[in-house]
């Protein structure tokens, strides 16, 4: 099949004469004068590249560039014009111009161009079909999928060991690594499967009214207490109770949690009585809580307690063997969730996803596909759905990861700025200001200020 070419050009004699010139050479060109015209025929037709004038009446060839970019996609695009001006040769490879010729075209150079052009279209197609088709997923169990690699093979071992015991386990890793994951699985191997399994996001409490959440209330036991209430530690009575980021409960509390845990007793607000309970206690962290035991800010009893056995969930970048599954799981439930039929990535996207950081893990991806998933047209997800932070990473802008990997510590880090600094901390404590504050080493207000000073919400 022939080469469509749509030739534009205001000089009409112009205009008919390479029509007729590219005819001659085996090529399916239709010709117009102006820049409405070409967009109101490629709403009809399509075209395996543009010949365009600079000068035309509406619009110059630029702009007509840009706005054929956004409405058709990238169709090589040659410019020709009378004015041979470096800057607009600049401007229009910039843009994704191919080619930049200067009047009076030279038919063997025009040629040329469009040769050149076609052959790196096509080679463009190609590398785009390339598709990574979502595997079926073989191993996912009551929803949920477990990695290949021998990181994630070694955590499912220590989850099969550890669930039938009524052994107390600490789950480190961090922010959207799994963790919960992790919790729900030894539960559900375990002989308490069939009893409740609570969950509790410590950092979401209060120091008020953390004790009435954990362990209840009586009516009348403090201002607002209007009716009596059921602890966590009551409600999970016979199966597990999971807590979720532990570092975050204050002395007061952790006290409290201690005794409870010792004795399984616990005694609500206001009561004079206490309550047996049996419950098993799982808690997760996305810091060293042996570190806070070492600042003071953890009690070290009630680590030991809790730190029974530890499960270390290892960040995604750490086990990329995992991540083309993950991400065909993560798309066949956007397809479900978004009535989608995509079939898989182009292959420059899962390039992007197996070389980027993911400072988010599995939550960060999941929310990037569904995101992706919804913003694809075509049968696959492209490079345009990604995020720009992902593209910036692939191409060596600010990454993250070399933050991550840098001291935590303002005052130590060199050639990184302070507020990129703040924002990675921030990110690696799940937005908890007194951690990010010790964590570099400035008190609280002065984090505020910086926080105002370098705009950070």
């Amino acid at each position: 099949m022939p080469h469509r070419v749509l030739v534009i050009d205001d000089d009409p004699t112009f205009c008919r004469m390479l029509e007729g010139f590219l005819q001659r050479k085996g090529m399916d060109a239709k010709g117009v004068f102006s820049g409405e015209e070409a967009l109101l025929t490629m709403e009809k037709e399509t075209f395996d590249i543009i010949l365009s004038d600079y000068r035309l009446p509406e619009k110059d060839g630029i702009e007509l560039l840009d706005e054929i970019r956004e409405h058709h996609g990238p169709v090589p695009f040659i410019i020709m014009t009378s004015y041979a001006d470096i800057r607009i040769a600049v401007r229009a490879m910039k843009l994704g111009a191919y080619d930049y010729v200067t009047k009076p075209v030279n038919p063997d150079e025009i040629l040329l161009s469009i040769k050149g052009a076609m052959e790196r279209n096509t080679a463009t197609i190609i590398q785009q079909e390339q598709v990574v088709v979502p595997v079926k997923v073989s191993n996912a169990e009551n929803g949920y999928l477990t990695g290949e690699s021998d990181i994630s093979k070694r955590l499912q071992e220590h989850i099969k060991l550890v669930a039938p015991t009524n052994i107390s386990v600490l789950i480190e890793g961090e922010s959207g690594s799994g963790k919960e994951y992790v919790a729900k699985r030894i539960h559900e191997q375990s002989n308490r499967s069939a009893r409740p399994f609570v969950s509790i996001d410590c950092g979401a409490l209060s120091k008020e009214l953390a004790a009435s959440e954990l362990f209840g209330h009586i009516k009348g036991s403090f201002t607002g207490a209007i009716q009596d209430k059921t602890g966590q530690f009551e409600a999970a009575n016979g199966g597990t109770l999971f807590l979720d980021e532990i570092g975050n409960l204050s002395y007061d509390i952790q006290v409290q949690m201690l005794r409870a845990l010792q004795e399984r007793r616990i005694r609500k607000i206001g009561s004079n009585h206490d309550i047996s309970v049996d419950v098993r206690i799982l808690a997760a962290t996305n810091e060293d809580l042996l570190d806070a035991v070492g600042r003071g800010d953890f009690r070290e009893d009630l680590y030991h307690r809790l730190n029974e056995f530890k499960i270390q969930v290892s960040p995604l970048r750490e086990r990329p063997e995992d991540i083309p599954m993950f991400c065909a799981h993560f798309l066949q439930q956007a397809n479900q969730e978004l009535n989608k039929q995509l079939a898989g990535f182009a292959q420059d996207v899962m390039d992007i996803f197996l070389k980027y950081s993911w400072p988010g893990n599995l939550r960060e991806m999941r929310n990037v596909i569904r995101r992706s998933a919804l913003l694809s047209t075509g049968d696959r997800v492209g490079k345009d759905a990604l995020p720009p932070e992902m593209i910036q990473e692939s191409m060596g802008i600010s990454s993250r990861r070399d933050l991550t990997e840098q001291a935590s510590d303002l005052r130590s880090v060199a050639g990184k700025t302070e507020r990129d600094m703040i924002i990675q901390t921030l990110v690696k404590v799940n937005y908890n200001k007194s951690k990010a504050a010790k964590l570099l080493k400035i008190d609280r207000k002065t984090l505020y200020n910086k926080m105002k000073q370098y705009e950070i919400e």
